[in-house]
This record gives structure tokens, C-alpha cells and sequence, in this order.
């Protein structure tokens, strides 16, 4: 049976069930797989069917929904409704849902909330966007370091019900400094009268609220966490971070970043394409195609500047494209390379020099490969052409390979330089190199070509 066949089974089944079996089928189903069959339909029908099932079911498969559905669903239910819902999500879903809300709706939703959830909204609201601390959750779980094993594991017993995750525990002094945390399993296999500052690991990683929440994700990533702590600059700890939301935040940078490569505006939302209107989609791609297609004009300049060339030697037109294709396929790999490099800290701005000589070394073989094959190409394909009587097909080959020996070198070292300036001066190497790379490779390909050819051929 197919997915789509199982999704259009459970939205049947969804749809003609009683409460009872509504709540029977929630309880034995992923909430994520009840909300991918709720999504395809209508806001107001999906909500009639959540509106059936108990409170905590129906706030954990709206969490699950993605955000358009999650807006429309919150602009067009009962206040009272809505508010029971925030209720029992997450603490980080709660606020990223608030915060996608009109302020008219959000400020009418947080009376509906008790006095300790509003403020706790507030806190993670005031954090700046894309840091650490806009990504994190309050749901965590605190020790005290004279606890010992056993009354931690009973403090555990009350609040694990209330707790995104308990499998960490984080130990604060009076004034919630982090100090320490100990597992789980720590706590489980420790002599029950021995203390948490006894069992505690003191050396933390943690991640300042400040820090980009990309580099807080390829933290957990890189250590194998299930969750990563958050304080202040203070050392407080005020959240933390946990391994699935890491994994929403590498998605939806990996989606942005792939989409600023391709020239793409916009919010950059993962899953939105369909929520997205066609008209939308046109802004977001328009700029840059616009204004590329402006900057083109100068290849156009380029080939009219070199008419005469072209006249000569009609032949040399057939093996532009090869010649500009090859240097943008070349160049494009090398921005990728070292883009991906730069957003995993594998390199940084002091390795530029290392960068570029090893990129050199790469693209004197890709070029050697390269004019080999293209200088085959041209005795093969063009064998028994008519051309002027003081040349020969192999002197035009040669001059043909050696230029796009010459433009694969210097569109692999553009292709590296772009990314490393950009991201010297504070810009996003992917919103720069791609774009910016087409076009300069094709006017810095042509102005090669033509020039190797005439000072080779002497024409």
C-alpha cells in the first residue's frame, strides 16, 4: 500500500469516525501521521475533526501541522479553543506559532494563558531571531547539587510529565548558574544517598542565547547531544536547545542556503511551496533573474566587439557554448565546495591562501582532462570543415582546448574567491557566489576565448 494511499485511508477514517474512535485512532497513531492526513484538507474541516479529539492529542498533532496551516487554523478557531491548545504545546512551538500570528490575534490569545505561561512567552519572545536563544525551549529539567540520587530521581517522577526531555538534568547554584548536569542513566545506576555535585559532569557544552542558532545546532550534531544548554551572559541558564528542533534548524538553513544559491528570495520556509501563490514565487525569483539578464547584455557586447573574428572563422562559433559550459560547471563545483565548507567550519577566512592554492592544484588537472578531451572533439567533430587556407584544424583545436584550459583555471578561482569575499565582507557567500558566478563566467569566458584564439591563430 502506498503513503498516499495510507494518508487518504486515514483521512476517511478520520472523517466518518466517531468521538470515541477519533480518540482510540489518535491514541495509536503518530501525531505526525494524523496531521500529514489533516493538512490537504480545509482548514475548517481539519478542525472539526481536531475539535473531537482530546486536549492533549489535539495540541500535539497541531504542533505537527506546518505553520501556514498552524496560522490559519489559530486565526479562524474560538479564542477559548486556541488558547487551550497553547496551553499544552511545547514552550519554543508556542512562541515560534505567536510570533507568525497578527499582533491583534496574539494579544487577544494571551490572556487565555496562565500568568506564569505569559511570561514565560515573553521570555523566549525578546530573543533576537535566528540566535540561539529564539530557537530554544523552557521545558527542562533542574537540579540542585545537595540533592541526592534518590531525591532527584523523586523530583524527576513529578516533573517529568510537565518535561520535553528529562534524559539530561542540569544542575544550578542559588543564583541558576550552570554548573553541571548529570544523565539519566547516571541518576538510575547511582548509590541512592550519593549527591548530584558527586555525580555531576562539570564540563558543559552550552550555547550563549546570542550565538546563531545554526552554529548551537552543529553543536548537538557534532557531540552527539540529545539536548544542548543555553545561558545568559550572565551563565544562567534560560533554555535549552533539543535535538529535534536541531534538526528543524539544519533543515531549514540547508533550504535557505540552496535556494540563496540559486538566486531565490524570500522566507526560505521549509514546506511552504505549495502555501506559496504563484505570484509570490515570481517576486522571490524575479530580482535576480531580472537582473542578471541586464548584466548579460555584456556577453552580447563581448560577441558583437568580436564580429570579426567570428567572421573569419564562422567554426569558432560552435564551440562557445562548450567553452563557457565548461567553465560555469567547474566554477560552480569549486563555490559549492567552499561555501558548504564555510557554513560547516571546516574552513575559515585565514585559510584563504590554502584554499586557493589547493583549488589552483585542482583545477590544473580538471583543465588538463578537459582540453584533452575538448582538443579530440574538435579534430573529431569538425573534420573535413572548410577553413582558411593558412590555418589547420589542429592549430584551431589547440587554440580552442587552450582557451577552455584558461577559463576552467579562472572560473575554479573565481568560483573560490567569491564565497571568501563575501563572507570577509559580512555578506551571505551563498546569495553571492551563485548569481554573481553564472554571469561573470560567461563574460570572463568569452573575453578568454576570443582573445586566446586571436593571439593564437593570429586572426
Amino acid at each position: 500500500m502506498t503513503e498516499e494511499h495510507e494518508h487518504s485511508e486515514l483521512q476517511d477514517q478520520l472523517a466518518a469516525g466517531t468521538t470515541q474512535t477519533l480518540r482510540e485512532l489518535c491514541d495509536n497513531t503518530h501525531a505526525a501521521t494524523i496531521a500529514d492526513a489533516l493538512e490537504p484538507l480545509p482548514t475548517h474541516e481539519a478542525w472539526q475533526i481536531l475539535a473531537r479529539i482530546d486536549p492533549i492529542n489535539r495540541a500535539e498533532i497541531f504542533s505537527h501541522l506546518d505553520d501556514v496551516t498552524q496560522v490559519q487554523m489559530a486565526e479562524s478557531v474560538k479564542r477559548q479553543e486556541m488558547a487551550q491548545i497553547l496551553a499544552f504545546m511545547s514552550p519554543d512551538e508556542r512562541v515560534d506559532l505567536l510570533k507568525h500570528l497578527p499582533e491583534n490575534k496574539r494579544e487577544a490569545l494571551l490572556p487565555g494563558l496562565a500568568q506564569a505561561e505569559r511570561e514565560d512567552i515573553r521570555r523566549l519572545a525578546a530573543h533576537e531571531e535566528g540566535t540561539a536563544g529564539s530557537a530554544m525551549t523552557s521545558d527542562y529539567v533542574t537540579l540542585s547539587p545537595d540533592l541526592t540520587a534518590s531525591e532527584a530521581i523523586a523530583k524527576l517522577r513529578v516533573e517529568a510529565p510537565d518535561k520535553e526531555t528529562i534524559y539530561y538534568c542540569y544542575v544550578i547554584d542559588g543564583q541558576r548558574k550552570l554548573i553541571g548536569f548529570v544523565s539519566l542513566k547516571d541518576l538510575i545506576l547511582a548509590w541512592p544517598g550519593k549527591r548530584i555535585d558527586e555525580l555531576m559532569q562539570t564540563e558543559v557544552i552550552f550555547s550563549r542565547d546570542t550565538d546563531d542558532r545554526e552554529t548551537a545546532a552543529r553543536q548537538i550534531a557534532k557531540y552527539d547531544l540529545i539536548a544542548l544548554p543555553v545561558v545568559n551572559e550572565a551563565d544562567e541558564l534560560v533554555g535549552i536547545i533539543t535535538h529535534d528542533d536541531a534538526l528543524d534548524i539544519l533543515s531549514q538553513e540547508q533550504t535557505e542556503d540552496m535556494e540563496k544559491f540559486m538566486a531565490i528570495g524570500g522566507s526560505h520556509k521549509v514546506g511552504a511551496y505549495l502555501h506559496t501563490s504563484s505570484w509570490q514565487h515570481f517576486k522571490n525569483r524575479s530580482y535576480w533573474i531580472a537582473g542578471l539578464a541586464v548584466v548579460g547584455l555584456i556577453s552580447g557586447y563581448i560577441l558583437h566587439s568580436f564580429e570579426e573574428v567570428l567572421t573569419s572563422l564562422i567554426l569558432l562559433a560552435l564551440y562557445i557554448p562548450m567553452v563557457t559550459d565548461s567553465g560555469g560547471n567547474s566554477g560552480s563545483q569549486s563555490a559549492t565546495v567552499v561555501i558548504r565548507a564555510l557554513a560547516l567550519q571546516e574552513i575559515s577566512l585565514k585559510d584563504t591562501l590554502r584554499v586557493l592554492f589547493k583549488e589552483f592544484k585542482i583545477s590544473l588537472m580538471l583543465a588538463g582532462m578537459l582540453v584533452i578531451l575538448s582538443f579530440s572533439k574538435v579534430l573529431f567533430l569538425s573534420h573535413g570543415t572548410e577553413i582558411p587556407i593558412n590555418l589547420s584544424l589542429t592549430m584551431i583545436a589547440i587554440a580552442i582546448s587552450s582557451a577552455l584550459g584558461i577559463q576552467v583555471i579562472t572560473s575554479v578561482l573565481v568560483g573560490t574567491l567569491l564565497p571568501l569575499t563575501a563572507a570577509k565582507l559580512k555578506f551571505d557567500p551563498a546569495v553571492v557566489a551563485s548569481p554573481a558566478l553564472t554571469t561573470l563566467v560567461d563574460i570572463t569566458g568569452l573575453i578568454i576565448y576570443f582573445m586566446t584564439v586571436k593571439i593564437l591563430l593570429g586572426i
